[in-house]
């Protein structure tokens, strides 16, 4: 996961969610813009340079602070995709999280994204699947598995 659009990201949780619920092992990587969905809705850590702290400032944090890829309008095309989603009775982004949860969905953050934008691990989201890796352990992983999305 290299986005932090939420439209993405719901695609993403619903394949992994889908993936899941038919008995696969799902591991997904979020790397660059796609980690700061893994933060959470906090101040940040101290300790951190002026760049990192910047980085924490403009980026969002949490599902609750993404926007849209496309149509986002300020806000009012968030507003209105979450109100047919809730009107149809599509889960939000935060329940497909908890969802990804109860369902075993291993999430790995890329260790050189975090570091990169100054994120703590204990900064993140508390997930019990949760692990920092690098690429080169996720391709390693990704080489054995029988499908791989890259969004």
């Amino acid at each position: 996961m290299f986005s932090n659009d939420l439209d993405k990201l719901l695609a993403a949780f619903s394949i992994a969610t889908g993936a899941a619920a038919c008995g696969l092992k799902v591991s997904m990587f979020f790397t660059f813009w796609g980690t700061t969905l893994l933060r959470r809705e906090a101040p940040q850590t101290a300790g951190k340079r002026l760049v990192e702290r910047m980085f924490g400032w403009m980026l969002p944090a949490g599902p609750r602070q993404l926007s849209l890829s496309r149509m986002h309008m300020g806000g009012l095309g968030r507003a209105l995709i979450g109100r047919e989603m809730r009107r149809k009775g599509i889960p939000a982004l935060t329940e497909m999280i908890e969802m990804a949860k109860a369902s075993g969905v291993e999430i790995l953050a890329c260790s050189m994204s975090m570091d990169l934008m100054g994120i703590r691990r204990e900064e993140l989201l508390d997930y019990p699947n949760l692990r920092i890796c690098g690429a080169t352990q996720f391709v390693d992983m990704a080489a054995d598995g029988n499908v791989t999305l890259f969004v």
